[in-house]
């Protein structure tokens, strides 16, 4: 599996909503303006209308304002934004037409629906997104409509390098061995038995990892219970996401279990019994200690 699958087998992320994915400080957008690939990112500084651009557009029939802050971009409005306010409404907005164009096709792209200009001004009322290239040459902020929302907020618009996301923990159990047991085995099991494991040393451990994927020697598949008894590691531990990722780009084999490592013998998550790792004669064994 690749890290895109992972995430997107995960219900904390596959179900998140459009509005918690733009949320996400991991929120980065690819876009192209003209002939340039670049990204958008939230701005650490959103900006205000007294020293903006307002500018009224519309996609389709939902219109909307957006906040332009001055911009290298934009030279011709560069040369007059200190006087902006002097320069007929006409003019503007050919010239915002003109050097802005690149941009709002890159909006229309990323929305899809179809934008036009309506004019120069508009008060920037409730909630609004503010958003950065990633070259830092413009910084804009725009209404947060379902419209935006649902376009802006999906999964593959997160940088699944982002601490933020590498950081999430997940539950994950060592497992050494699996195999099948007759009902009547499973029945007379009591503390003193004995359970052979000559998957031990022949077969690579492996994590399970929150009950959805395998990660190991294979790199990480998803995981499937099929009715087998498993042996695992007593106490569960805990993976980052980042390592589940990177354990998908680079395979690892989990260490082998030394002699006297405490265990459980689960099936379909439930704990059926209680052990440690021992020796008989040549072989690993599950030796039983509780039921």
């Amino acid at each position: 599996m690749k890290p895109f699958e992972i995430i997107s087998a995960l219900p904390q992320w596959a179900g998140a909503s459009p509005a918690e994915i733009v949320a996400s400080p991991a929120f980065t957008m690819p876009c192209r303006i003209g002939g340039e690939q670049l990204s958008l990112r939230h701005a650490a500084v959103a900006p205000d209308e007294e020293s903006s651009l307002a500018v009224k557009t519309a996609f389709g029939a939902e219109e909307h304002v957006i906040l332009l802050a001055r911009s290298r971009r934009f030279p011709d409005l560069d040369r007059i934004w200190d006087s902006r306010g002097d320069v007929p409404e006409a003019l503007l907005l050919a010239l915002v037409e003109r050097e802005c164009g690149d941009v709002f096709q890159m909006l229309e792209n990323a929305v899809r629906s179809q934008m036009r200009l309506v004019g120069i001004g508009g008060a920037a009322d409730g909630r609004r997104l503010a958003f950065e290239l990633s070259d830092g040459s413009l910084v804009f902020s725009i209404d947060a409509s379902e419209t935006v929302l649902t376009a802006f907020g999906v999964l593959r618009n997160l940088d699944l390098f982002h601490e933020s996301i590498r950081a999430c923990t997940l539950e994950c159990e060592c497992e050494y061995a699996a195999f099948a047991l007759g009902g009547e085995e499973v029945s007379a099991l009591a503390p003193g038995d004995a359970i052979l494991l000559p998957e031990i040393g022949g077969v690579s451990p492996r994590y399970v990892v929150d009950g959805r994927f395998s990660a190991g020697a294979d790199g990480v598949l998803r995981f499937s219970g099929d009715g087998l008894f498993r042996v695992r590691a007593a106490e569960p531990g805990t993976m980052t996401l980042g390592e589940l990722f990177d354990a998908a780009e680079k395979p690892f084999v989990p260490p082998s279990p030394a002699q006297g490592l405490q265990l459980r013998l689960v099936k379909d998550g439930r704990r059926i019994a209680s052990g440690r790792l021992d020796r008989l004669a040549d072989q690993f064994a599950f030796m039983v200690e509780a039921i």
